[in-house]
């Protein structure tokens, strides 16, 4: 078995229930963790140790069948991404301007899991304001990745994917607009799951924005699925909540023959510059699932770059790009360099464009995955094409080199921003293999909208044992 503070959620609370482990002992593992990897991995903005040690206790007394029932997930150290609110906590969303701002609510998706007995012991790093898929902040440096620390875990929940990756939490929570959630699951080498929107209750007003999901990281497939599992179901403060509330089988229950499944495989979506490396595992994991029976096969599906380019830079232009814009006008505000990009293109690339015009090109990005859907269960693709963002880099005016093509923004090496705009997709974000640099690899899962168990159902027939990477040895 890896080290304690890797174990899994599943397993923890297995042990927990028997009685072979405390909630003491693995919260003190965690902290242990994290005391030794945060000089170099920088994935907690805030620490509540003591707090979380008498909580631990409190949970050990009732699996010892004192104290009250037991929850869902009681016991588990649990990292929440600095731009949910929890009363009492500090919510700086990565920011100067917020760097004093204490939350007076918790949010409804926080709430869930809090009252589902996790144990909030830190919080994650994120970008300003969630606004890049990395992670770095004038607030709180650079966030690097435990596989390669000159890398990126990516954004911007990049503090929950590389807690998970270094052993400093169990669990951990991400939000998701342009790809946040699986960009640094594929990155930091975990998995993170963004639901169909409406499936897990937002805050407003952003539970009106279709492109905004809240949802989970873990290390394993089983261990999304069981929170996942907490956090879903209809709320009376989101008009857009899902009913009836949709429950994940237990994955153990699915099994790992997927005989009858068929499965579209895309490299690109047709029009992406994609890493040989990223290219080949994408490949390897569909002789994965070929080897467990599913039908696969490679398809034709083009998505267009600049038409989803287009479409994000409206919808963001007319929504959060401006809120991000509205934030840098504020007297005396200081935003990060990036933030004040995102802004900026959001602008230039929706021009004159009204968001029926954004709509427009949403419905014809959408037209040929729905085709698609007509005849295969679920899409694998790659959730980002390049091997990694490097830690630190703003990305200002420019994005990566891909296979030899220098990209003009970021955002164009990530796969996962068509699945924001497809938003009733449930795309399962897991790992594929490893690049040369020796950061991860991952590919999406994307089911037919509103068909969350497929993708987990896949998932796990394939999942890998993964072997943690050593940090700040």
């Amino acid at each position: 078995m890896d080290e304690l503070h890797h174990m899994s959620a599943t397993d923890a609370l297995r042990a927990f229930r028997a009685r072979r482990l405390s909630p003491v002992e693995l919260t003190e593992a965690v902290i242990a963790r994290a005391e030794r990897t945060e000089p170099v991995v920088n994935a907690l903005c805030h620490r509540f140790f003591d707090e979380a040690l008498r909580q631990a206790k409190l949970a050990e007394r009732r699996y010892a069948g004192q104290g009250g029932p037991l929850w869902p997930l009681e016991g588990l150290p649990t990292v929440v991404k600095e731009d949910e609110p929890v009363e009492g906590q500090p919510w700086t969303q990565g920011s100067l301007q917020y760097r004093d701002a204490v939350a007076g609510h918790t949010s409804l998706f926080v709430r869930r899991l809090l009252d589902a007995g996790v144990i909030v012991h830190a919080r994650s790093t994120a970008s300003e304001f969630a606004s890049a898929a990395f992670t770095h902040s004038a607030l709180w440096g650079v966030t690097r990745n435990p596989w390669n620390p000159e890398f990126s875990p990516g954004g911007s929940s990049g503090g929950s994917g590389a807690a998970l990756a270094a052993g400093s939490t169990v669990l951990a929570t991400g939000s998701d607009t342009a790809g946040s959630i699986r960009v640094p699951a594929s990155f930091s080498g975990v998995v993170g799951f963004k639901p169909p929107h409406g499936r897990v209750p937002v805050d407003p007003p952003y539970h009106l924005d279709t492109y905004v999901h809240s949802g989970v990281l873990a290390r394993t497939v089983a261990d999304v699925a069981l929170t996942q599992n907490v956090v879903a179901g209809p709320h009376p403060g989101d008009v857009g909540s899902l009913r009836p509330r949709h429950v994940l089988p237990d994955p153990a229950e699915l099994g790992r023959d997927l005989r009858g499944m068929r499965i579209a495989l895309s490299e690109d979506l047709g029009d992406w510059a994609v890493d040989p490396a990223v290219r080949r595992n994408t490949r390897e994991y569909g002789e994965r699932l070929r080897a467990a029976g599913a039908h696969v096969e490679e398809v034709g599906l083009r998505v267009p770059r600049a038409q989803v380019m287009r479409a994000a830079a409206i919808h963001f232009h007319h929504g959060f790009g401006a809120a991000v814009a509205a934030e840098g006008r504020e007297p005396g505000a200081r935003l990060t360099p990036y933030a004040q990009a995102f802004a900026r293109w959001a602008a230039e690339g929706a021009a004159d464009a009204g968001v029926l015009d954004g709509l427009a090109i949403e419905a014809d990005l959408y037209r040929p995955v729905g085709e698609l859907f007509e005849r295969f269960d679920a899409l694998v693709c790659p959730t980002a094409a390049t091997n990694g963002l490097v830690a630190g880099e703003d990305y200002v005016d420019h994005g990566p080199e891909v296979d030899g093509e220098r990209l003009g923004h970021y955002l164009e090496s990530l796969l996962a921003l068509p699945f924001n705009i497809m938003n009733r997709c449930p795309v399962l974000a897991v790992p594929s293999g490893f690049a040369g640099n020796g950061v991860p690899t991952g590919v999406q899962i994307v089911g037919r909208p509103f068909d969350d168990t497929t993708p987990f159902r896949l998932g796990m027939a394939v999942e890998q044992r993964t072997h943690w990477p050593e940090v700040g040895a």
